[in-house]
């Protein structure tokens, strides 16, 4: 009996304890919100309280919460706290009138992006200003940070796998990031299918395009820094058959069949070191994207590829840059914000080459020149000034919250003076060979939001590539000067109507013209020619995007006009992704293409042992328009940061030319051909917080048809049967982390003269008599490389990283190329040459970010 009193006691004390606390927590609750009231009827309770009118427009003071002053303050005091706590300009006119406007239409914000149910923050989530051309993503804390947005604007909040939540910029108007709380949606489709693909930096988009974000690009194997177009050749499918990433080839293609694009102008030169490294300066081209196939209609040429590289489009009103070197150049890039809507972006490289001979310099000279046929036993001495240099500049000026003008700038140099003293007939003799390449661009244009659906973009570019040389062959006794020069400017109208959030349509126009020059001067014997074309383009392009849970389509269609010619070309255009369920998808793509430029090899008039390229224009006859088609059919597999990719793709270019494809034969006469490639390309991907390992392959069949030889169809230049790459990465610490990888692929073909009769007479030349082209085949390829990355900070504000990186580890002598010249010392009067890739070769760099 006590027990049970005992207990009955312990129950009511325990209740009335709950009870207690229930009503001390209501009461500090309804005090605490009783602090905050809408600033409307708090007007209305200072009117009465202080005998004052306020003067103001309801949609001024809607849905803004404020905290209630100290009773029995002074109007003056009172006027101050209303000041400080809202946006809003509060003046008093006399003794009893108070008006109340914008103390500034424009605010800046910030806010929190909340999982509602994790209460975790969501990384990258989308935040758009309603009607604007603004928005921004959240960082790794779920913070967003927006200046200078209007008070009356709103906001749409959107994640992948959420539902999209809309919110009012006054809402958000704090000292502090509010919190913003999204419900989970999943069956949402995602815009990026694989936020993080391979590497920290890289991901998938929707459309199947590949996006190098360079500001957040991880470790790669061998790399010292972000090198845009040396990244993109770990992507199944894309390689350079002679590691040169100004050789990139995109499933079979020829690497003029690409079409280059830095921030809207289109580029006719892409490395610096006779294409052993980019020549576009990473750090201030922020995004690059890599379309293989179902690109949009809003891009011509470009027949394999489409490499969009764009630079930093936003004005961030923050000075902030950063510099760097390693052991071939040095670096440095700036974001000056010169007023609130007003901002310089430039940047600029210059090789060390010239200075310092580093052991990086030296292999990649050696591997660069390898092939010079000057090299011989008579060769006294040899010196070379060689250097490179890039630099770019931007300007940002946002006329209004609707209207943006963006004007950029990049100069691209390479310059080669190499002497070399050898001896003749007992007498020394000097000759010096001289080799510039260089491409300007420019551009300027205006983006224009006319309302929350329909925007505009007009720009105007143009681009501007030379390369001269002159070069003494002392095999022939020969000075020869080359010149060849494109000039391309373009005008285009791009509009966009947004029906919904789900359907999308755009329009444009395009004008171009085009100019090719080329030259050849010649000595001994005399000879001289120019060979000068115009073209004159324009384009309609129409297209319309789809988006909504697990469809994805885009349907395009391009009309193009040749002038001179008076041509129509009509492509169609189709990108189709369909999720199945959370884990699989599929997708479907197709394009037709065609391209105006191509570039010719000059095997005999090469330079240096370098082959020498030049564009040339399509005459329409000699040298046709470059027409393709192409479709693939996919299927991708994601699950728990495990990723599948395979792809089988066909296509076929109309309207090559034999001097243009890199083949050795006998016959003078050009000829009109084509080539067809099929294939798969397979990835896999696993990774988790430390590691990241995947394996690409691509197996291809290529071949070329060309009915002057004989058989007609034969390996294309570039037929790599077999390609592998394989890498791991892995994240030692936050700070530490290495990468380790290999690529192994089937040797390219290559020609061989005809057995017992390496040489015939062509009319008074003696020349290399080859048998049929690419019968035989190289070697195959295997490279090992490796690399490290530290981070530190030197202090609050500056960012260090220092990086090495190691190619070709084990030092294999792999051939990519292989010719033949004459040689009347050798037994059948022709001499094998090889040119080998890059042997080991060690590079560091230093950068530091403030």
């Amino acid at each position: 009996m006590v027990k049970k009193l005992l207990s009955l006691t312990m129950v009511i004390k325990i209740r009335l304890l709950v009870c207690c606390f229930l009503l001390i927590t209501s009461v500090v609750f309804t005090q605490n919100s009783s602090d905050k009231t809408t600033l409307s009827s708090l007007l209305l309770e200072l009117e009465k309280s202080y005998d004052i009118k306020f003067s103001y427009s309801d949609n001024d003071v809607k849905n803004i919460f404020i905290q209630k002053p100290e009773k029995g303050i002074s109007i003056e005091n009172l006027i101050n706290f209303l000041n400080k706590e809202t946006f809003l300009l509060f003046n008093t006119l006399d003794n009893r009138y108070v008006t109340v406007s914008f103390l500034n239409k424009y605010i800046s914000i910030c806010g929190t992006i909340l999982n509602s149910n994790s209460l975790e923050p969501l990384y990258l989530a989308s935040v758009k200003v309603n009607g604007y051309k603004l928005g921004t993503t959240t960082n790794n804390k779920g913070i967003f940070y927006l200046k200078n947005i209007p008070v009356n604007a709103s906001l749409t909040v959107s994640f992948i796998s959420f539902k999209t939540k809309n919110i009012t910029v006054k809402e958000l108007f704090s000292t502090s990031c509010k919190q913003i709380y999204l419900e989970e949606k999943t069956e949402e489709l995602s815009e990026v299918t694989m936020p993080k693909f391979i590497t920290a930096g890289l991901h998938k988009n929707t459309d199947g395009s590949t996006v190098l974000n360079t500001e957040k690009l991880g470790i790669l194997p061998g790399l010292i820094e972000p090198d845009i177009l040396k990244t993109i050749k770990i992507l199944p499918g894309v390689q350079s058959i002679n590691e040169s990433i100004s050789n990139i080839n995109v499933r079979g293609g020829s690497n003029d069949q690409n079409l280059m694009l830095w921030d809207g102008i289109k580029m006719y030169h892409s490395g610096h070191f006779f294409g052993l490294i980019s020549a576009y300066n990473p750090y201030l081209t922020k995004k690059v994207a890599v379309i293989k196939n179902g690109t949009t209609s809003a891009f011509s040429d470009g027949v394999s590829s489409t490499i969009n590289m764009e630079a930093s489009n936003e004005i961030t009103n923050k000075f902030s840059g950063g510099g760097g070197f390693n052991l071939l150049s040095a670096d440095a890039f700036l974001q000056v914000p010169i007023k609130d809507n007003l901002e310089l972006h430039i940047s600029a490289r210059r090789s060390i080459t010239d200075v310092i001979n580093t052991p990086t310099y030296k292999n990649y000279f050696t591997r660069s020149f390898q092939g010079n046929t000057t090299k011989k036993n008579t060769v006294n001495n040899t010196d070379s000034d060689f250097y490179f240099y890039d630099y770019s500049f931007k300007i940002l000026y946002d006329i209004s919250y609707n209207h943006a003008i963006r004007t950029n700038f990049i100069h691209i140099k390479n310059n080669l003076d190499y002497k070399e003293q050898y001896t003749s007939k007992n007498t020394e003799i000097e000759e010096n060979s001289i080799l510039k390449q260089e491409n300007l661009g420019a551009k300027i244009s205006w983006d224009a939001n006319w309302d929350a659906k329909f925007s505009t973009n007009l720009s105007i570019f143009f681009s501007d590539y030379k390369i001269n040389s002159s070069n003494y062959n002392r095999d022939v006794d020969q000075y020869q000067k080359q010149f060849n020069n494109v000039l391309e400017t373009a005008i285009k109208l791009h509009t966009k109507y947004e029906f919904s959030d789900i359907l999308k349509l755009t329009n444009g126009l395009v004008f171009n013209k085009i100019e090719v020059n080329n030259s050849l001067t010649v000595h001994t014997p005399s000879f001289n020619n120019t060979d000068k074309h115009t073209l004159l383009k324009s384009a309609f392009y129409s297209e319309i995007e789809y988006h909504k849970k697990n469809t994805y389509t885009r349907f395009g269609v391009r009309a193009n006009y040749f002038e001179k010619f008076d041509k129509f070309l009509v492509e169609p255009r189709i990108n189709i992704r369909q999720q199945l369920n959370t884990e699989l998808s599929l997708k479907l793509e197709g394009e037709y293409k065609n391209q105006t430029t191509a570039q010719k090899i000059d095997f005999e008039n090469n330079f240096l042992g370098i082959e020498k390229q030049r564009w040339i224009l399509s005459d329409h006859d000699n040298t046709p328009i470059i027409k393709s088609k192409q479709a693939s059919f996919g299927l991708e597999y994601s699950k728990e940061n495990f990723y599948i990719d395979i792809t089988g793709f066909y296509k076929k270019v109309d309207g090559i030319t034999a001097e243009n494809q890199g083949f050795y034969n006998n016959l003078t006469a050009n000829s009109i051909g084509n080539y067809d490639v099929k294939g798969v390309e397979f990835l896999v991907n696993k990774q988790n917080k430390k590691i990241s390992t995947w394996l690409s392959y691509t197996y291809a069949k290529n071949n070329y048809t060309f009915n002057i030889f004989t058989p007609a169809t034969f390996s294309n230049s570039l037929d790599i049967t077999h390609s592998l790459s394989t890498a791991f990465n892995y994240n030692l610490s936050q700070f530490f982390k290495i990468s380790f990888g290999g690529v192994m692929r089937s040797g390219k073909p290559y020609t061989k003269p005809v057995v017992g009769n390496e040489t015939i007479q062509n009319e008074n030349r003696t020349i290399v008599n080859y048998n049929n082209p690419n019968q035989e085949k190289l070697a195959n390829f295997f490279r090992l490389d490796l690399s490290a990355s530290y981070n530190f900070n030197l202090s609050k504000v500056l960012k260090s990283t220092i990086r090495l990186g190691f190619t070709n580890i084990t030092d294999k002598q792999n051939i990519i190329n292989s010719y033949y010249l004459l040689d009347n010392t050798s037994e059948n009067n022709v001499r094998r040459v090889d040119n080998y890739s890059l042997p080991f070769t060690p590079n560091l760099s230093f950068r530091i970010n403030f």
